[in-house]
């Protein structure tokens, strides 16, 4: 391996390091390339609501009507910059939440001496992560983070957290010598003993390893996988060369994905196609066959066609997903994209994984029991004795998470604690022995002078002669050893780390003879110890998850947990945050499932467990497959997967790498996690308001259509005139864009699912509500019929175009006023924002007073007689009524 990367136990020296600096670039991690101004606008023609109104700004423009042409390509203007604003913005706040300090850590190089023969010296330094290079040697220590993908060269009980890479919390052994590498079924993993993987932190021991590959090319960031003995070339000896490792072992990337959004946006903007496309053709037909229409027909026809497509679409539609993007920004959530808004609104399920989400990946003392499995706090006391002494006097002096979490037990129980302890001598952690040993000195209970012993349970156990319970001591037999094992695997069962407890006085006899050197033997490896109890250590929960999950569970949101830790640990970790684990299905059981099973089988599992990052993302698209709205919450590489296969992925505030943040679509702040049901309801409100607006405008157009093709038909002139269709949906949408400012869903308690916008109930809806529009159009026809009976055909076609244009306006207030809320998922009796009710007065004052302004007559528009409006009350009464009752049984 070392010839293969061109260096040796010697390392490289400073000027081949440069070299290779620039042959391969800095040691950092691939950024998101931000993208140019012409492929932002290009991504925002690809959305379907704006490739369906700039194809109906074309069709326009060719039948003629150049001013509703104009009128509609600036909304779409206005609605692109809208959304181009919002994503922008949130960019560069995904941007500030980006920056990640790397540290530095140790290199071993030397000097070129004279005549560029090495210098035989080794010199350590501190370098910045940016500047390690493959072939470089990396010296490792307690606390330091891996700095590039290494092959370990040496080790000494080298064990590191991996929790970033794969969800598995407890650390894992590391060694530079051994079989694993060549037998691991994926030499190229995390689980191979000998590679150290960048994004690692190690935690007991010290080694030294030869860098692989550095930045884009590092497993963190998803390129080639570092390579192992056997799968080098010769090319890879040259300074210059590629980091080792072959196309196959180069990732799969992810293909492109369709959202909530994307599948709703197709789906509206066909059925908009369609009715466009059938209400124009008829509107031509009826223009084509009806006496007295001219060349009129085809500006008439499109005028039918835009009549039924709500212009302002995409302008409502981004100003309801801005406003409310806005205020999960307030809350310390951030979109990377503005539809995740959208996304996060309709989700019904949210997979999480534990370790770094619902837990801080911090170790706390959960419980501390006898041999016999009683509570009792002196197993707890020693063990905290043992980290004290082992911290006090370790080189280097660490403290790790056991030793942090016993520490503040102790100290939260005795803050006094370490003031009547003197440590004599330690034996820190070793991996290999799986215990760490203390002397003390001090009132602490067996003596002036103590061993005392903390580690695995197996291990302790064979060093201990007996056990103390109810303060009295008994031999340890071998069905008592069984005993407290079976204890223990009940605990670790349950999710918690296990560690006995063991403790002598070193007054006893030693084996072997007598004297300092006998008992120094006996501190540094005893034996004959008492058994006081076991320790469980818990992973701590978030102190917002419990909250948080149970305000989700109140908004109707079904929470998974879907992690590669153990099924204990994640089992535990649920019930700490008040969720039901039920029975776990494991990675292995999965991985034997087809697709339909595993569809069937996670909609009734709440946890999984010993899923590979592969399996998280087959487990999301089930979940889509089985009709559900799928979030993905992770901060771990091992989480990418699935953060893209969901329809919104939510990137934790605590990942360590730019990955996670980079593919999620929503990136949680600081402590943000107790917003995240604020931020579900807000985003639920901006769903609310623009499946509101597509539903009353879609149904109020329709009902226009239908009345339009009617009046066609029926009346020897066109029924209204393109202009004064024109300011009509004017009108219209300027009141409707009110409702990005809306609230139909109520203050304060459960916010209820917004339903899904399918084409199928969308068109029901809309047909449904548009007759009962076209009804009351009718019945005002009638009525302008018995007004205009006898008059002039000028002075009758004025009246019949002014008298349609007051109560198009004032019924289409109506509609808002009443469809705004009620349908399946939104409560009646919310009151309308100020916003809206402003917006509906002003369209039934704009058509009351209209036609009798010289504005109005430029439009064509004229004076009503008196008799009109009192039989306009009673037809705009029917029709309120009417709306209420469609509104019991109609939903879309």
């Amino acid at each position: 391996m070392l010839r293969a990367l061109g260096t040796g136990l010697g390392g490289l020296d400073e000027q081949q390091a440069e070299l290779r600096l620039v042959a391969h670039g800095e040691n950092t991690l691939p950024l998101p390339a931000v993208p140019s101004w012409p492929r932002r606008v290009l991504a925002q023609l690809r959305d379907p609501y704006t490739a369906t109104l700039c194809l109906l700004v074309a069709v326009t423009c060719l039948s003629g009507a150049f001013r509703s042409a104009v009128v509609l390509a600036a909304l779409v203007l206005a609605g692109c910059a809208l959304r181009l604003v919002g994503e922008v913005r949130a960019e560069q706040d995904a941007a500030a939440l980006r920056g990640l300090a790397e540290g530095t850590a140790t290199v071993l190089r030397h000097r070129a001496g004279p005549h560029g023969r090495a210098e035989r010296r080794l010199l350590a330094r501190e370098l910045p992560f940016d500047q390690f290079v493959p072939g470089d040697l990396v010296r490792l220590a307690p606390g330091d983070r891996v700095p590039a993908d290494l092959l370990l060269l040496r080790s000494s009980g080298l064990t590191l957290d991996q929790s970033a890479l794969t969800g598995v919390s407890t650390p894992v052994s590391k060694h530079a010598a051994g079989v694993s590498a060549a037998a691991a079924p994926d030499a190229c993993s995390p689980e191979n003993d000998r590679l150290c993987l960048r994004g690692s932190t190690v935690v007991h021991g010290s080694g030294t390893g030869v860098v692989l590959a550095t930045g884009p090319d590092t497993y963190l960031a998803g390129g080639p996988m570092p390579g192992v003995p056997g799968a080098l070339t010769s090319s890879a000896a040259s300074p210059a060369a590629p980091v080792p490792g072959t196309s196959e072992q180069v990732r799969a990337r992810p293909g492109a994905r369709r959202t909530a959004f994307d599948r709703t946006a197709r789906a509206v903007s066909g059925l908009l196609l369609r009715l466009a496309l059938l209400s124009g053709a008829a509107g031509l037909l009826v223009g084509a066959v009806a006496e007295g229409h001219t060349w009129e027909v085809v500006p008439y026809a499109a005028a039918v066609a835009l009549g039924l497509t709500p212009e302002m679409l995409l302008l409502v539609v981004t100003s309801a997903l801005a406003r409310q993007a806005d205020a999960l920004r307030r809350g310390g959530l951030y979109a990377r994209r503005l539809t995740a808004v959208h996304d996060l609104g309709m989700l019904d399920v949210l997979c999480t994984d534990k370790t770094g989400t619902l837990t801080r990946d911090r170790l706390t003392l959960d419980v501390s029991l006898d041999p016999d499995g009683r509570p009792d706090p002196a197993p707890a006391r020693w063990a905290a004795v043992t980290s004290l002494v082992c911290t006090d006097l370790g080189d280097p002096p660490l403290v790790d998470a056991v030793d942090e979490a016993l520490l503040d037990a102790a100290f939260d129980a005795d803050p006094q604690f370490a003031d009547r302890l003197t440590g004599i001598a330690a034996v820190p952690f070793d991996p290999s022995r799986r215990i760490a040993v203390a002397v003390v000195r001090g009132p602490v209970g067996l003596g002036a002078r103590t061993i005392c012993v903390t580690g695995a349970v197996e291990d302790v156990l064979e060093r201990c002669a007996a056990e103390r319970v109810d303060g009295r001591d008994r031999p340890l037999g071998e069905a008592r050893r069984a005993e407290v094992v079976a204890l223990a695997d009940a605990r670790a069962g349950a999710g918690l780390r296990v560690l006995a407890v063991a403790t002598a006085g070193t007054e006893a006899p030693v084996p072997g003879g007598s004297g300092s050197r006998a008992v120094r033997r006996r501190e540094e490896d005893p034996y004959g110890l008492t058994l006081l109890g076991l320790v469980g250590l818990a992973d701590t929960l978030e102190p917002d998850a419990a909250a948080a999950l149970a305000e989700l569970a109140a908004d109707g949101l079904v929470v998974k947990v879907v992690t590669g830790d153990r099924p204990g640990a994640a089992a535990h970790a649920c019930r700490a945050a008040g969720i039901e684990p039920g029975t776990p299905l494991l990675g292995a059981q999965a991985q034997v499932m087809d697709d339909d099973e595993l569809r069937r089988a996670a909609e009734h599992t709440t946890v999984f467990a010993l899923f590979a990052p592969a399996q998280k993302a087959r487990l999301v698209r089930a979940l889509q497959a089985g009709g559900h709205t799928v979030g993905f919450l992770g901060d771990g590489l091992n989480d990418m997967p699935a953060l893209h296969a969901a329809d919104v992925g939510l990137g934790s505030p605590t990942a360590l790498d730019s990955g996670p943040r980079r593919t999620a679509d929503l990136v949680l702040g600081a402590q943000a996690l107790r917003h995240l049901g604020g931020a579900l309801r807000a985003a639920r409100t901006g769903v609310a308001n623009a499946g509101n607006y597509l539903r009353i405008t879609l149904a109020s157009n329709l009902g226009n259509v239908f009345a339009m093709l009617a009046a066609g038909a029926l009346v020897p002139f066109l029924p209204m005139l393109p202009a004064q269709v024109l300011a009509q949906n004017l009108c219209f949408d300027a009141a409707q864009l009110s409702l990005a400012f809306d609230r139909p869903l109520r203050d304060g308690g459960a916010s209820p699912l917004p339903q899904r916008l399918t084409r199928g109930a969308l068109a029901r809806y809309a047909l449904a509500f548009g007759l009962v529009n076209a009804c009351a159009d009718l019945a005002t026809f009638a009525v302008l019929h018995a007004t205009t009976a006898g008059l002039g055909p000028v002075r009758s076609e004025v009246l019949f175009h002014s008298g349609w244009f007051t109560e198009n306006l004032i019924t289409q207030a109506v509609t808002v006023q009443l469809l705004r809320v009620g349908g399946h998922g939104l409560r009646s009796g919310v009151p309308a924002t100020w916003p809206v009710r402003a917006a509906n007065l002003g369209l039934v004052l704009v058509g009351l007073l209209l036609p009798a302004t010289p504005a109005g007559a430029a439009l064509g528009l004229g004076v009503l007689p008196l008799s009109f409006y009192a039989l306009l009350t009673a037809i705009i009464a029917a029709y309120a009524a009417a709306l209420l009752v469609t509104r019991r049984w109609v939903s879309a």
